[in-house]
């Protein structure tokens, strides 16, 4: 059984890093054209060779995504753009459009190409058909089940690559392919810029009556038709590297960087228990757990079992669960006064219990006994956004380490 690799989401330089700390064999951006997270942060070309250098450096892979549905306006420049990247040296590029496909071939045929979700690959033979084109990878629609998968790559050639998402939001529409953004916003959510209109409260509006809105709920909260709940397959994690998948993919470039943070080391600590113990098929509670610690909504497998029910979606509500709160990271760690110069993100007072992330190592908790400012002054809290602090600690720990704390 052959490691995959973990594909991380990276929405700006410091969640690249954090990504590739907490365990990510690889990372997935975008520059500032041609992706589809426009609100995102993004990377500019300086910017994105400094990640470059940062990424190889650690023996880790890039990839730029290029996989927004193209007009034609928007094929100007982009052969430009791709030699860019060529030059920049990263891994690979992720493509939905079979005209950004053509060109990225005859601009850099050497170039890696991942074939998008967006492309709406469901079966075998279109798998064969990109393979045949030149695309090294391709990534699954995430409505396929796991009889599915497997079926796709045993009929398709071993080097083709089959990646797949594991985690994170769930679109209503086909792999992404989604119109109603665009037509009721006129914001395009094949072009990077979507409203997520299916997260919104919908009403009922009878023909003759168009000024009397009928609720299609049972209560005043609204009711949520098109909502569906967030992908998480870790407990599936076994089954899907039996079935032979390369990569597996966690979405959430707009998440935060506790987000991801958190989800790339549950996912990275249960890879890695599948590879030292090849048998297992089915993973316990406990890394499904670390899962609920971020914000998120209730969370579904999605099509992993086959279709899905009405129990995969949030009709209640669009409003995220949050048990956690991300309350500080570690800039560095005295060993001798075994204080940690902490950069606050949320407060904190004497007597609360945290729990520290540990890359590899999961968390230990421990309870907050004596905080200095960084004059050497006790303090009680830190109530100032990103204020600087010491904060005694019970077991060693290292910088980039993150600090939470349950609600």
């Amino acid at each position: 059984m052959k490691k995959p690799e973990l594909l991380a989401p990276a929405g700006n330089f410091e969640k690249l890093k954090y990504a590739l700390h907490y365990g990510a064999d690889a990372v997935y951006c975008a520059g500032e054209r041609f992706g589809l997270r426009a609100k995102a942060d993004n990377f500019s070309q300086e910017t994105l060779s400094e990640a470059v250098a940062y990424v190889h450096e650690r023996n880790k892979k890039i990839y730029v995504t290029l996989n927004i549905i193209a007009h034609n306006a928007d094929l100007e420049g982009l052969p430009e753009y791709v030699e860019e990247l060529q030059e920049l040296g990263i891994d690979g590029v992720i493509v939905a459009d079979p005209g950004v496909f053509s060109v990225v071939r005859e601009v850099a045929p050497e170039l890696k190409i991942s074939v998008s979700t967006q492309a709406n690959n469901t079966n075998w033979r279109s798998v064969a058909f990109w393979h045949a084109q030149g695309a090294k990878r391709i990534v699954l629609a995430r409505e396929l089940g796991l009889k599915e998968i497997q079926e796709i790559r045993e009929k398709v050639a071993p080097e083709m690559e089959i990646e797949t998402f594991v985690h994170g939001a769930m679109c209503i529409s086909y792999s992404g392919r989604c119109l109603l953004s665009h037509y009721m916003t006129g914001r395009n959510s094949n072009q990077g810029d979507c409203a997520h209109p299916c997260r919104w409260k919908y009403h009922l509006i009878e023909e003759t009556r168009p000024d009397e809105a009928f609720s299609i709920e049972e209560d005043e909260t609204g009711s949520f038709i098109f909502n569906s709940k967030d992908l998480c397959l870790i407990n599936e994690i076994p089954q899907l590297m039996i079935a032979g998948v390369n990569s597996f993919k966690i979405e959430g470039r707009m998440k935060s960087l506790y987000y991801v943070a958190t989800v790339v080391s549950a996912y990275r600590s249960a890879i890695d228990y599948c590879c030292a113990n090849p048998t297992v098929t089915h993973l316990e509670d406990g890394y499904y757990e670390e899962l609920t610690k971020v914000s998120h909504r209730n969370y579904t497998k999605g099509f992993f079992n086959g279709k899905t029910t009405a129990a995969d979606q949030n009709y209640g509500t669009s409003s995220y669960t949050r048990n956690y709160d991300f309350v500080g990271l570690v800039l560095a760690y005295d060993e001798q006064t075994r204080m940690a110069l902490i950069e606050q993100r949320n407060k904190v007072s004497i007597g609360d219990e945290i729990e520290i992330m540990i890359p590899g190592k999961g968390f230990f908790k421990q309870k907050i006994e004596a905080m200095t400012d960084q004059s050497g002054k006790a303090i009680e809290s830190t109530p100032h956004p990103k204020m600087q602090y010491y904060l005694l600690m019970k077991e060693p720990v290292k910088p980039m380490d993150l600090l939470r704390k349950k609600d």
